[in-house]
């Protein structure tokens, strides 16, 4: 099923091949810039930010072997780039040689800092620690940027020292325009630093570190646990912040999360907001986001058959077995209605019935359209979105109801493995599959079993058991830089799914490294619908208080359905509107001439009496 669906998305994505320069350890596509020997000098010479830069050689086994490692890195401190930035400069490149001579790079990799505002004649500084993992490279970074002094410190970087109780206590109570979060921590931790630069590129809120030292901060907040989040609210209020995990991806998460917490760019782009915010609030109060709404799968359907597709004049060849695959695994899968699930049933064995090698699409949206009048046959001609509303038109809808629709059909699949053999998806948004195809090319080969469909799809940024963190680097990728772009939903930002506050099992840490618990997320995303994720958090909270709303929507589907049995068994008989509008006049018309009849002979058997009465006299 799995290697089919991509085979499917290759084809009708029309990518014109794979990213060239396969052999090269570094690609634009990675979060990290790449440097030669024209580059370098102007790049981190009087930079207004701090540079860690990677010297290797393609053909060094250690440098392939690290490449990943320092990809993730690169990933992991993305949002510090204003402050910080991640570099690379390839010394086995002939145009290289001579820079790399004169910043005296003899060995490989070699790791160089170059702190902000450097001058031209600055050589770097070299890291010559043993550990190069992640997390020790990641708070190396930390203590480059604490090193800067006042005046030669990165523009863009706010303080990373902590804060006394008498610089913080004076704000509990005071209005604000923006959230202020205190992060308590240990001395030796790194925790409030690296949320402070995980926040840096985001507006409405500041973050601002003290440590468990300060004995008068902690009796004034009565914070006891540390690492611990302490937020003050514009309106003056000010409370604990709850993280399910005391960990940084928790805290960062929880406060990127905030009413009104977004990317600068965003914010720059979206001057609009605040007249849409009180339609926006309804969205976000109304949606519980692990929910899985029909009217955003039904609005898929009508959008991919009605419009999507609509652009082929004709279908033939590999494209046309495609459609013919998608068809059978939507009628075989699909959860919704059982007039679309007729529809689809109806359209496949007609595709499948026709023994020709190419046919005009507008046959196609005939049957959609139901012209032929088939009874139980419906698939609404308009769109709706729920769970894929976004905050203004544009933004989501039909490529969240798509994604949304795979994820579903892959969960389905899970529990009725024998439903089908081959299944397929259309998809017109060459752009995104270009980023995407070569990914899937790759890890195809990975996918052996049904969880590992789920696992690959299912929360936008998991892949496989063996396949899972390519695909999950290569989503956030995307993700990362479509971030705070035009078609980046301010109050639904890219993010990797599930969230903390929807599944917090889902998200550990190793080594201060954010990690997936592959099981856990398997469990979130075939849970049987009431049940609760694991760790729940906000989202259980949010479940509870939409769990009536639910109800309701489940009997009216019930009410519907059961109102409809009787129509659905005529349909299934082959009958169509005008020969059930016939039965019922028949059977009305029946029901007169039998009562008519009885009418009659009651009156004639009555008389009858009267008449043999008389004669007996």
């Amino acid at each position: 099923m799995f290697r089919l669906w991509f085979k499917v998305a290759a084809v009708l994505w029309l990518v014109p091949g794979t990213l060239g320069g396969a052999a090269r350890l570094y690609t634009e596509e990675d979060p990290l810039v790449i440097l030669s020997s024209g580059s370098l000098r102007t790049t981190v010479s009087n930079s207004s930010s701090a540079w860690l830069v990677q010297f290797f050689s393609s053909w060094c086994g250690h440098c392939i072997q690290y490449s990943g490692t320092w990809k993730a890195l690169a990933g992991d401190v993305q949002e510090w780039q204003e402050a910080i930035s991640v570099g690379v400069l390839d010394c086995a490149q002939e145009e290289n040689f001579d820079v790399c001579k004169e910043f005296s790079i003899k060995f490989y990799p070699t790791f160089k800092y170059f702190r902000a505002h450097s001058l031209p004649t600055d050589r770097g500084t070299t890291y010559k620690g043993a550990d190069r993992e992640i997390q020790s490279v990641r708070q190396l970074m930390v203590n480059i940027l604490q090193n800067h002094t006042r005046m030669d410190r990165p523009q863009h970087c706010p303080p990373l020292e902590p804060y006394s109780s008498a610089e913080l206590l004076p704000l509990l109570g005071q209005r604000s325009d923006n959230f202020t979060a205190i992060i308590v921590e240990e001395p030796d931790s790194y925790v409030g630093r690296e949320v402070i630069l995980d926040l840096l590129q985001y507006s409405g809120v500041q973050v601002r570190r003290a440590l468990s030292s300060d004995l008068p901060l902690l009796d004034a907040l009565k914070i006891s646990t540390f690492p611990s989040i302490y937020l003050l609210q514009p309106n003056g209020t000010h409370t604990h912040l709850h993280s399910d995990k005391k960990l940084r991806f928790f805290f960062s998460s929880l406060l990127k999360a905030l009413p009104g917490v977004q990317r600068r760019s965003q914010a720059a782009s979206n001057q609009n907001r605040n007249r849409n915010q009180n339609q926006n609030a309804a969205v976000t109060v109304c949606v519980y986001r692990a929910k899985v709404y029909l009217a955003d799968l039904d609005s898929a359907l009508h959008y991919l058959l009605r419009v999507e597709m609509a652009t082929h004049t004709t279908l033939e060849g590999e494209e046309l077995q495609v459609f013919k695959d998608f068809v059978t695994m939507v009628a075989k899968l699909y959860p919704g209605g059982a007039w679309v699930v007729k529809l689809m049933e109806t359209l496949s064995d007609w595709l499948l019935s026709l023994p020709l090698q190419r046919i005009p699409y507008q046959a196609v949206l005939d049957l959609v359209d139901n012209k032929m009048r088939i009874s139980g046959v419906y698939l609404g001609a308009e769109l709706h979105w729920v769970g894929c509303q976004g905050s203004r038109a544009g933004l989501r809808g039909y490529p969240c109801s798509l994604w949304t629709l795979f994820h579903v059909l892959t969960v389905r699949h899970e529990a009725t493995p024998t439903a089908l053999d081959n299944t397929g998806r259309s998809f017109g948004c060459e752009v995104c599959g270009r980023h995407f195809e070569p990914t899937a090319a790759e890890t195809l080969d990975s996918v052996q079993s049904r969880e590992e469909q789920i696992l690959c799809c299912g929360g936008h940024t998991t892949w496989s058991t063996t396949g899972w963190q390519v695909h999950n680097n290569t989503h956030n990728m995307v993700n990362n830089r479509l971030a705070g772009s035009l078609s980046d939903d301010p109050l639904f930002p890219k993010s990797p799914w599930p969230s903390t506050s929807l599944c917090s099992s889902c998200h550990e840490e190793k080594n201060g490294v954010h990690v997936w618990n592959h099981d856990n997320v398997l469990h979130f995303l075939g849970r049987p619908e009431g049940q609760e994720p694991r760790g729940g958090g906000r989202g259980r909270e949010e479940e509870l208080r939409h769990g009536n709303q639910a109800a309701r929507e489940e009997q009216r589907e019930v009410l519907v359905r059961s109102s409809s049995g009787s129509v659905w068994i005529l349909g299934s008989l082959g009958f169509n509107s005008v020969d059930m509008s016939l039965c019922v006049l028949l059977y009305v018309s029946s029901c007169l001439v039998l009562m008519l009849l009885f009418f009659f002979f009651k009156v004639r058997s009555r008389r009858w009496k009267l008449r043999t009465a008389r004669l007996h006299v």
